[in-house]
């Protein structure tokens, strides 16, 4: 066996989830390659909620995905989810830090990505997944990854499973995956 790189094990966990026909989410758009990844396992009759505050990342989203009519680009903080989505989602990813090649500056925040999670949450259906890879070597960054990690580690164990993946002999603070699957409720 092969180890993956936390963004090839990211989609291989999103391969195992998403369904055609399903609704999911891609919460930090970014240049659109989960947007786009998630539109081919979605399919047609599938839908996808992009989000991201930065019209640049909207625009280079956009260009990615135009062969897809099922991809929603919302031009809002995916703290706002709730005010967008309400149909049940089988998974949601998370790409936290800044925009690659873009402005430094503008970064995720805890209180944003805190209220994003729980709202994905409240929205996943059994056995769905919610994927946070976090970076956090940037200023800011470390706060983030923090409070994110504190939120998960209090998650209640009979409704969820959390699991972190990492490779920890890395310099300079490499990404690491947050994985949360909601468990099936006890009938």
């Amino acid at each position: 066996m092969t180890l993956q790189r936390v963004l090839p094990f990211t989609k291989s966990l999103l391969e195992q989830t998403v369904q055609p026909g399903d609704t999911v989410i891609d919460a930090t758009a970014g240049n659109g390659h989960d947007t786009h990844f998630l539109a081919g396992l979605t399919g047609g009759n599938g839908k996808v909620f992009a989000f991201d505050i930065q019209q640049e990342a909207i625009d280079a989203t956009r260009k990615r995905v135009e062969a897809f009519t099922h991809v929603e680009l919302i031009h809002d903080s995916h703290a706002k989810i709730g005010d967008y989505v309400s149909e049940p989602i089988s998974a949601a990813v998370f790409n936290l830090g800044y925009l690659p090649k873009g402005d430094h500056n503008i970064i995720t925040k805890a209180q944003s990505t805190l209220a994003a999670m729980e709202q994905c949450l409240s929205l996943l259906k059994e056995q769905g997944l919610l994927l946070v890879v976090i970076y956090s070597g940037h200023d800011g960054g470390s706060e983030e990854r923090d409070a994110v990690m504190a939120f998960v580690q209090n998650l209640p164990q009979v409704s969820y499973d959390v699991l972190k993946y990492e490779f920890i002999n890395q310099r300079h603070s490499p990404p690491f995956l947050v994985a949360i699957e909601k468990k099936k409720s006890k009938k």
